[in-house]
């Protein structure tokens, strides 16, 4: 990312994960943009990509690609086709893995890049055009940070969940 705005959201329940994914998936920039989710295990990220699909209108079985490392799926919107990677790569010990797998073509093609775990293997990945870092509180809310890029994402109609 050139240029970094960072946004700070709290998400007190479920629902609120599943409103943000709902206006998520109304960015323009989405549809070929990469996105990095950050947080520990249990943080909700793929609760989140969950909800995201759904608001993209995947349907069907949405699978954690925790053992797969990869879940692909293909849909039509506005009268455009979207490829969607779901990538996980908690499981990498060693960065060469992401070569060994193939996600260097991932990246290369056009679609939106999901992936959790970037961190396993950051000296690899290209810049992220949002990065989503989610955060357990004491009380079971999230307190998320984004981090993106304004060329690609607006986040106009994500105000009502700033915090202060």
């Amino acid at each position: 990312m050139s240029e970094v705005h960072e946004l700070k959201l709290l998400w007190p329940n479920e629902d609120a994960t599943l409103d943000f994914a709902q206006k998520l998936a109304l960015e323009p920039g989405l549809s070929n943009a990469c996105v990095a989710l950050v947080g520990d295990l249990g943080a909700g990220k793929t609760t989140f990509v969950r909800a995201l699909l759904r608001a993209l209108g995947v349907s069907g079985t949405i699978k954690s690609p925790t053992y797969a490392l990869l879940e692909s799926y293909q849909l039509e919107r506005l009268g455009q086709k979207w490829e969607i990677s779901h990538m996980d790569f908690y499981r990498f010990t060693d960065p060469s893995q992401w070569e060994e797998s193939g996600f260097r073509d991932v990246f290369v093609s056009a679609g939106l890049k999901l992936y959790e775990w970037p961190e396993k293997v950051a000296s690899l990945l290209p810049k992220a055009d949002l990065e989503i870092m989610i955060q357990v509180s004491a009380d079971g809310s999230r307190e998320v940070t984004l981090r993106y890029n304004p060329l690609t994402f607006l986040f106009d109609k994500c105000a009502g969940q700033v915090t202060k």
